[in-house]
This record gives structure tokens, sequence and C-alpha cells, in this order.
């Protein structure tokens, strides 16, 4: 028997409960931590090698595992901007500097600029669909991603590209002869039914198109649009310039519905703007007065845009002050293959390690990365009646140790003292 390993023994007992009580110490302080995860103490013996037939006492030595992986209770907020991943994903953050890290704090709310960052001031990241693009996704990078903003003050303006119209043809209505039709731009230009559409052009601005539908025969109409700008003063036929379409509809004289033949959609450049093709399907053509069904069409004037909401999908949505209502970004999930191994830093973030493995970036309700929950936050994983009982148990074994620690420099007194 060694009486200086027993002492050695005793120590390494006493640094390991210190190291339980620490790690209870910052779970207790950390219950209200959004995103945090709990952290646990284990603990591995350490057994010298057997040199002589004396038992050798080795001691124990601890590892602080975090259970980064484990699902906290989710809580739902009043804020749009709280947002909890039901799952295993992590939300990508990054800070003042732009180095990217991964979390699970989603306590998000706007800067002065409208960026939406968390309370350690970490700014939450995502692909900008704004102009109707898909995201270009690197799996196993960051590149694309940029600073989410719940809102905008600088001007923005998004030309019409697309569209619904669906409207009623009346059946009974006259036939107007071909040489009067709308399409001719002549000044006696003759047609069944007339309605005016607004579109955005490329700096915003409204563009307001004539639409024409006059009946050539039984069961077939002409649309024309033109660009109500360039109508004749008290007129409007003959426009200044010719049709921006002309589009012939045949229907079906059972159903009242467009047959097989017939376009389902109008197409024409706006003014000034972008190709607008309108879906026309659901268009009729049935014994009643002439009725718009049905029209939207997207686009907006130059303007700032405010959050709406945000999907399961992690699609943010933008309204703008004319009530059109828009995606703006579409926020990323990144998930490990080990993520209890990531290493955890200053303001609940985390980053990869040789045996975490590497990042895997995706969406919301794809690949097991989870859902993401707006108006939630997801707490704090301690649970306090679980560490204040190993907080007691730490407490004790400290207690012990330090009486085996004593015991040996009681005995190794006895030792000094044969000399005597």
């Amino acid at each position: 028997m060694s009486i200086g390993n027993i002492m050695r023994t005793g120590v390494s007992g006493m640094l390991a409960q210190g190291n339980k009580l620490s790690a209870v110490a910052d779970n207790v302080a950390n219950s209200d931590t959004i995103g945090y995860k709990r952290a646990e103490t284990e603990f591995s013996s350490m057994i010298p090698q057997k040199l002589t037939g004396e038992y050798v006492s080795g001691g124990v030595t601890t590892t602080v595992r975090r259970h980064i992986s484990e699902q906290g209770t989710l809580q739902n907020t009043t804020s749009i901007t709280d947002l909890a991943i039901a799952g295993d994903g992590f939300f990508i953050v990054e800070d003042a500097n732009g180095t990217r890290f991964l979390t699970r704090a989603g306590n998000f709310v706007p800067d002065k600029e409208g960026y939406l960052v968390n309370a350690a001031g970490f700014y939450l990241l995502g692909f900008d669909i704004s102009d109707g693009s898909a995201p270009n996704v690197t799996s196993n990078g960051f590149n694309g991603l940029t600073r989410v903003r719940q809102s905008s003050q600088a001007m923005q303006a998004t030309p019409s590209t697309r569209g619904e119209l669906r409207f009623n043809l009346d059946a009974g209505a006259g036939v107007v002869p071909a040489a009067d039709l709308p399409s001719a731009n002549a000044a006696t230009a003759q047609y069944s039914f007339k309605t005016s559409l607004v579109a955005h052009g490329n700096l915003g601005e409204e563009v307001l198109v004539d639409m024409y539908f006059s009946k050539t025969a039984d069961n077939t109409w002409e649309v024309a649009a033109f660009d109500q700008s360039q109508a004749t003063a008290g007129g409007p036929f003959p426009y200044a310039s010719g049709p921006l379409t002309t589009t012939t509809l045949t229907f079906d004289p059972v159903t009242g519905k467009l047959d097989a033949a017939s376009p389902t959609s109008l197409t024409f450049t706006v003014p000034g703007g972008q190709p607008l093709t309108l879906d026309i399907t659901g268009t009729t053509q049935y014994a009643a007065d002439f009725n718009i069904l049905a029209v939207n069409i997207n686009g907006s004037a130059a303007s700032g845009y405010k959050l709406f909401k945000i999907g399961e999908d992690g699609v943010m949505y933008g309204a703008f002050p004319n009530g059109e209502k828009h995606s703006t970004y579409k926020i990323p999930l990144a998930m490990v293959g080990s993520p209890d191994n990531l290493k955890l830093l200053p303001g609940d973030v985390f980053t990869q390690t040789d045996t975490s493995g590497d990042v895997i970036i995706g969406f919301a309700g794809t690949s097991g990365m989870g859902d993401i929950i707006s108006g939630a936050k997801e707490q704090s994983t301690v649970d306090l009646a679980s560490e204040l009982t190993a907080m007691i148990e730490a407490q004790r074994g400290y207690t012990a140790n330090s009486k085996v620690f004593m015991t040996g420099a009681e005995l190794m007194d006895v030792a000094v003292n044969l000399k005597r």
C-alpha cells in the first residue's frame, strides 16, 4: 500500500466531484436559458499497471458530455420572430465578424436595421428568395447565406410576371364582325365586354391594361389586351400602338368550359415591365352575365416590407403597404452526424469537431431536419429536481473523498513519527 497514492486518489475524487458540481452549477444557472442543453459529468476509473503484489490505488477522471441532441420543451409566445425547432436541426447564425455557427437558441428580435438577432447577439442566416428564385444550396457549406431581415424600409419594386384571371362570358352575346374586332385597332372597333387590369412595371409603376372580349362565332371568343396609356382621347380606339396580345378561346358547347384545344393562359409583356402570364383555367361560357370570377396579379410598387408570417418550411413572407404579400427569405437548417460531439461556445452556439461529423445543410420538413415553429421558444433541457439531487450526491462524494485524503495524511503523520 502506498500512502501517497491514497492521498492522490482522494484528490482525484475531490476534483471529479468538483467538476460534477461545476456542471450542476452551470445547469442550474441556465435552467431558463433558451436553447440551452444540459451538461452531464461522466466518471471513468484510472487503474494503474500492477507491478507488485500489493494493490496500488489509481483514481478517477471525468468527461463532461453535452446532451445537445435532447429536445427541449417548446413554449408558445406572441412573437412571430421567436423560432423553435421540433426535430434534430440547428439554426445557422453568424457573429458580428461573419463567423458562422449552429444554435438552437431561436429567440430572435429585429435590430435597428431589421435584421433578426438572438439574445446572444448572433444573426440568423437564410437564403434571399425575394426575386422568386429557388435557393442555391450548398449541402456541405454555408455558401449563399445572408442575414435575414424582418423588415426593410429600403425601397424595393417587384414587376408583375404571373397571375390568375377567371371570368364568365355570356353565351348569348352577339357576334362581332371580323372587320370590327378590337385586334384590328380601328376607330370602328366593337367588342362584347371589357375590363381593365393593374400590373406593375420594372420600377414598380402601375400599368393599366385594357382587356377586350369579343365573340367571333358560336363558342369562340377573341381576347385582346392594350396599353391603356396609348388610348385615343375620347376613344379608346384606335390605340397609338397595336394589341399587347390577341388570343382566341374556344369552349365546349356542352360543359361551357374551355375545350381541350383552347389556350389556358394569356401571355403578354407589360409595357415597361416583364412578360406576364395569366392563368385562365376555370374560365367559362354560360348563359349568364359577363363576370370576373377571380383576379390576382403579383408585383408591387416601390416600398419597404414588414414580416407577415414564417411557415413551418422556413419560408418568410413579407407584407407591402399595398397589401401584396410574397416570400422574402427561406431559413435553412443544419445537421451533423453526432450532435452530442459538437463543441459548445459562449452564447449557446456550436461548432463542428472531428468527432461530430461535417455540417449538412437542408430545409425544414426534409431529411429529418425537423419543423420550424414560429411563435415558440425551445426551453432549456435542465430538470432542476435532477440537478439538485446530483448536487447532493456530488457534495457527499466530495466529503467522502476528503475523508480518504485526511486518512492518508494521518497515516503519513504516523509514518513520519516512527522516527521518534
